[in-house]
C-alpha cells in the first residue's frame, strides 16, 4: 500500500541541497523513536577528536541515503526502464532510510569488544516490538520482514540490495560527500549527478553506462583518498584504540565481579550480550559519555586512566612500523610491565585490515556487488577489467603498522630503554 503525503516535506541539507520526502511511510518512520535516536549517534564515531568538524550524525546521514535512493529510482521511472520493479519502490527507500537504525555508540568498538553487529540491530528493531515496526506493518504484515531482508542482503532480488548495499550504493555515495563536507576535506567530492545519470537497471542489476565509467573512477578514487586520509587516519584510531581498551577493561572487571560505582541496566545487558531492543535504544553517545565520566572517579586506575584520556584527548602515542618485530614489542611489553604499565591496555599494533571502510578489490568482498559496465553491444564487464585507474588503485596495499603506547612512558623512562628499543619507538 503507497500513501502519499498530503503535501510533500523538505529538509534541508548541506550535501544533497534538499531531501524530498513524498510518502507518508517514510514520514511516520523518520518521526519514530527509534530513528529519532540517530541524532546522538555521530556518523563518524572518535573522527571528531581529529577533525573538529565531523560532528554530523547517523540521522543526517540516513536520511542522505535515502534521498540518494530517492532520486536514483526517480531517474529509473522517468526513463521507464522496463528492468526496474517499479512496485519495490517503497521496499527500497524504506531499507534505505532504516539501513543503520541499529547503529550504536561508537559502534565499531563496541561490535568489536561485544560481538554485536549493527546489522543485525537493525533488523531486530524492524522486527521487534517497535514504532518502527508498526508503522512498517502499516504498510503489509511481511513488510518489516522485506525491509529487514534488505538490510540483511538477502532478500530475493539483488537489484533493489544493490541499491543500498554494493561497490556503488547510495550509502557510500553519502556518506563519502558527507564525511568530506563535515571534515573538511576534498577528497570525497566527485559527480554525484553524473553517477546517477549512468545508472541503470538491466537484467536483474544495477549497471553503469559505459560513456560514465569516468565519473565512477572519480567516485573510486574519492573513496580510496578518504580510506586513507579520513578514516584510518592515525590519530583517529588512537582514539578508536583507547575507546576499545575502555570497553575491554570494563568488560574484564564486569566478568571479575568488580563493584562498579556506577554502572546502569543497559550497561548490564550490554556485558552478558543480552541486551533487549528497548534497553538498546538508552545506549547512544551521551549516555556513553556520561559513563564515561563517572568512570574517571572509579577505583580500577587503568578504567579511571583510560576515560580520562578519552575525554580529555590525552591519546596515544603512535610510530609507524614497515614491519613487526615480535622480539622487540615483547621486550617493550617487558619494560612497560617493570614500570607498573599494564601493557595489555596500553600497547597496541594497528593495521588498517580491520576497518569498516574499505577501498575497491573487486573479487575479494563477496558480501559487496561489484561495479558493472555495460557497452553498447550490452556486454557486462567488471569495471577494474576495463579501467587501468580502477586496476592501479584496487591493487595498492599501501597500508603500515602502527604501534601505539602512552607518550609519557617515553617522556619518564625513553633515556632508561636500550638502543633497539629506542630505535622501535624512534626516539
Amino acid at each position: 500500500m503507497v500513501n502519499p503525503l498530503q503535501e510533500e516535506k523538505v529538509f534541508k541539507d548541506p550535501v544533497h541541497k534538499y531531501i524530498y520526502v513524498q510518502d507518508q511511510t517514510i514520514w511516520d518512520l523518520i518521526n519514530t523513536r527509534e530513528f529519532q535516536r540517530l541524532r546522538r549517534v555521530r556518523q563518524l564515531g572518535t573522527c571528531f577528536l581529529t577533525f573538529h568538524g565531523a560532528e554530523h550524525s547517523r540521522f543526517s546521514h540516513s536520511l542522505g541515503v535515502y534521498e540518494v535512493t530517492r532520486k536514483i529510482i526517480s531517474q529509473f521511472e522517468r526513463n521507464q526502464y522496463e528492468d526496474w520493479p517499479r512496485h519495490e519502490r517503497l521496499l527500497c527507500l524504506c531499507a534505505a532510510l532504516l539501513h543503520d537504525v541499529g547503529h550504536g555508540p561508537f559502534s565499531h568498538s563496541i561490535e568489536k569488544t561485544f560481538g554485536t553487529h549493527h546489522e543485525a540491530w537493525s533488523c531486530r528493531i524492524v522486527l521487534g516490538d517497535t514504532e518502527v515496526n508498526q508503522v512498517l506493518r502499516q504498510v503489509a504484515p511481511d513488510f518489516p520482514q522485506k525491509v529487514a531482508d534488505v538490510i540483511a542482503k538477502t532478500y530475493n532480488r539483488e537489484i533493489v540490495v544493490s541499491l543500498v548495499s554494493s561497490q556503488l550504493d547510495a550509502d557510500r555515495m553519502d556518506y563519502l560527500l558527507r564525511d568530506a563536507y563535515y571534515t573538511g576535506v576534498n577528497y570525497g567530492t566527485f559527480d554525484l549527478e553524473r553517477i546517477l545519470r549512468v545508472m541503470r537497471p538491466y537484467q536483474g542489476h544495477i549497471v553503469v553506462k559505459e560513456s560514465g565509467m569516468h565519473a565512477v573512477e572519480d567516485y573510486l578514487m574519492s573513496r580510496y583518498q578518504m580510506y586513507w586520509q579520513v578514516y584510518f587516519h592515525p590519530v583517529t584510531r588512537s582514539a578508536e584504540i583507547v575507546l576499545h581498551k575502555i570497553f575491554q577493561r570494563a568488560k574484564q572487571l564486569y566478568e571479575e565481579q568488580y563493584r562498579f560505582r556506577f554502572l546502569l541496566p543497559p550497561l548490564l545487558g550490554l556485558f552478558e550480550q543480552k541486551l533487549t531492543v528497548e534497553e538498546y535504544h538508552l545506549l547512544d553517545e551521551a549516555f556513553m559519555q556520561t559513563v564515561f565520566m563517572q568512570w574517571t572517579y572509579e577505583e580500577d586506575a587503568i578504567l579511571s586512566d583510560l576515560c580520562s584520556r578519552f575525554l580529555e584527548r590525552r591519546l596515544f602515542k603512535y610510530v609507524t612500523l614497515d614491519r613487526i618485530d615480535t622480539g622487540l614489542l615483547d621486550k617493550l611489553r617487558g619494560e612497560m610491565k617493570r614500570v607498573g604499565i599494564d601493557p595489555a591496555y596500553y600497547v597496541e599494533i594497528d593495521f588498517p585490515s580491520d576497518l569498516s571502510y574499505d577501498i575497491y578489490r573487486p573479487g575479494e568482498e563477496d558480501e559487496k556487488l561489484p561495479i558493472l559496465l555495460l557497452d553498447p553491444k550490452e556486454t557486462l564487464t567488471e569495471i577494474s577489467r576495463k579501467s587501468e585507474i580502477v586496476r592501479s588503485i584496487s591493487g595498492i596495499h599501501m597500508g603500515k603498522y602502527h604501534l601505539y603506547y602512552p607518550a609519557e612512558f617515553t617522556l619518564n623512562h625513553g633515556a632508561e630503554l636500550d638502543a633497539d628499543l629506542r630505535r622501535l619507538l624512534q626516539l
